[in-house]
């Protein structure tokens, strides 16, 4: 490689969707980035994920993200010529139990006095109006209109072929082995040459908690392999995505008719390899989850099972913006098994960063410092 066949504007260190949404909106800015994916695009948690488009039950600090981002979600088509597969199916969080309606009825009173209306409270009703093939028992929950969920590879693949239409480059298989702040300039040293540029993206996922030590911002990020199953086809049964109160379960049925289940159960990492196993006794329990919400699934026949590889902090929020104690360096990384409806607005504040110094949206909760002593 030549000493210039690696300059850019933005060197962005990650090539999941938070790496790729960057270095889209940069890209539509005017900037060049340039994309460092040690292996390929979307390889772990941006292809793994559940791929839930969800504004409910979102942490407070993320709410006014997730509210940004979701018409980002609704303009995907228009903006980048693909969606993502994004339906707008809308979500609901099931409650079992009179404790588990009490906690919906605390969480609604709490978005409400946020000044938010996007939850609603429904009775049992009105849930099985929502979700015909709710379990009898189930007494109510929370629904969200607009809501829904996506293709997580096909959502990053969006980003990046808008990305490199505006003249991003991408390269894969390139490690990050070093970094230098030389001047005005990041010199990034990989296995494929050195990339130079005045800004540096930290977009890393599980592994940005290392970059973020080299920059001289460490931080508590705990690599975990999140682990989802699918079916075969079955006939149509359930349109919105489903959750439950009182257990782990993230639940939806894709138009080809295979349902989609997660929840948080975690299987195993190993660091050095990036490899996941899978757990299958959590896998066992995340089923029985299932069947418990839809009967209809005690008779299902699983085909596959997966795991994606996420980083996790112990507040379970993400790390947003910029370096204490490197210049024009940002991160982005950190997002919990939860960061995938964020991303196309995430990758919108991280350019505005750059490209203003500032953001109209409060990032002040993902600050990199948050756990200094």
């Amino acid at each position: 490689m030549s000493a210039n066949a690696g300059a850019a504007d933005v060197v962005i260190v990650g090539g999941g969707l938070h790496g790729c949404s960057a270095a889209y909106h940069l890209a539509a800015r005017g900037l060049k980035p340039i994309v460092l994916e040690k292996h390929v695009v979307a390889r772990h948690a941006s292809s793994a994920s559940a791929g839930g488009v969800r504004r409910l039950g979102r942490h407070p600090a993320e709410i006014p993200l997730a509210q940004a981002s979701l018409e980002i979600w609704h303009l995907m088509g228009a903006v980048l010529g693909a969606t993502g597969d994004f339906r707008a199916t809308g979500q609901v969080r099931v409650a079992e139990t009179e404790a588990d309606l009490k906690t919906c009825e605390e969480r609604v009173a709490l978005t409400r006095s946020l000044g938010y209306d996007f939850e609603i409270l429904i009775d049992q009703a009105e849930l099985r109006r929502r979700v015909p093939a709710v379990a009898h028992h189930c007494l109510g929950g929370i629904a969200v209109e607009r809501d829904g969920y996506a293709f997580p590879f096909k959502t990053t693949t969006a980003f990046r072929h808008k990305a490199e239409a505006l003249g991003a480059i991408i390269h894969e298989g390139t490690k990050v082995i070093a970094l230098d702040r030389r001047g005005a300039h990041w010199e990034v040293a990989t296995n494929n040459g050195v990339f130079c540029a005045p800004a540096l993206v930290n977009a890393a996922g599980a592994w940005g908690g290392e970059l973020a030590a080299f920059l001289g911002d460490p931080v508590p990020l705990e690599p975990v392999a999140l682990m989802m199953m699918a079916s075969e086809r079955m006939a149509h049964f359930v349109d919105p995505t489903v959750g439950a109160i009182g257990r782990q379960l993230s639940f939806k049925q894709m138009q080809s008719g295979t349902v989609v289940i997660g929840g948080g159960f975690r299987g195993r990492v190993d660091r050095a390899t990036e490899l996941t196993e899978l757990d299958f006794r959590h896998l066992a329990q995340s089923a029985r989850n299932a069947a418990t919400i839809f009967p209809i699934m005690a008779k299902a026949r699983l085909t596959r099972c997966w795991a994606g590889i996420e980083g996790f902090t112990p507040d379970d929020l993400p790390f947003i913006g910029p370096s204490k104690h490197s210049p024009a360096a940002f991160h982005s990384f950190g997002f919990c098994g939860h960061g995938f409806q964020l991303g196309p607005v995430v990758g919108s504040i991280t350019a505005e960063l750059i490209v203003n110094g500032k953001t109209n949206l409060p990032i002040e909760p993902f600050r990199i410092d948050r756990f200094d002593s």
